[in-house]
């Protein structure tokens, strides 16, 4: 007889087999129209969120300041906040979020592999406290105590609320 028969969560296992949630993972699984755009949409945004598109888009921004220098000072504020900082900071932006995701997931990632680690030591745990179970009822037998068994004693909230009454 045992002490303490421990119950695995039901999401242990769903989690297992699904794994840490990715940027990847929140893509469209829709028909192939949707798929095709997905695909699309991917390929922009990595070829504009990329500092070398930044790059591009610089150099050719500076092909229309000097007529916006011999416009004067209003068409230079306008060339930088309308057409320069637009178009940079757009790939600038892009490739910053580009590098949060990825960090995100590296995240996750971690997060998930610490979250198993810890499940494996707790399933080391309760092998460990089977096997002093099983010494205590050996203990108990011999000197004439039947063990108890949790599910007769209070239950775990009302064993910490029990607890911090006292």
């Amino acid at each position: 007889m045992t002490i303490y028969e421990h119950l695995p969560h039901p999401h242990i296992a769903s989690r297992r087999a699904q794994g840490p949630v990715k940027v990847t993972d929140q893509l469209p699984a829709g028909n192939a129209v949707s798929r095709f755009n997905t695909r699309i949409a991917i390929l922009v945004t990595r070829v504009v969120g990329s500092m070398w598109c930044a790059y591009a888009f610089a150099l050719f921004d500076l092909i229309s300041l000097p007529d916006a220098i011999q416009a004067g000072a209003s068409a230079i504020v306008s060339w930088v906040a309308q057409t320069f900082l637009q178009l940079v900071l757009l790939s600038v932006i892009m490739v910053g979020q580009n590098v949060q995701a990825a960090a995100s997931d590296r995240r996750a990632t971690a997060t998930f592999h610490d979250a198993s680690a810890t499940l494996h030591e707790v399933a080391h745990v309760q092998a460990h406290l089977a096997a002093q179970d099983a010494l205590l009822t050996r203990i108990a037998e011999r000197i004439g105590l039947e063990p108890v068994p949790v599910a007769e004693t209070l239950s775990g909230d009302d064993a910490l609320e029990q607890s911090s009454t006292e």
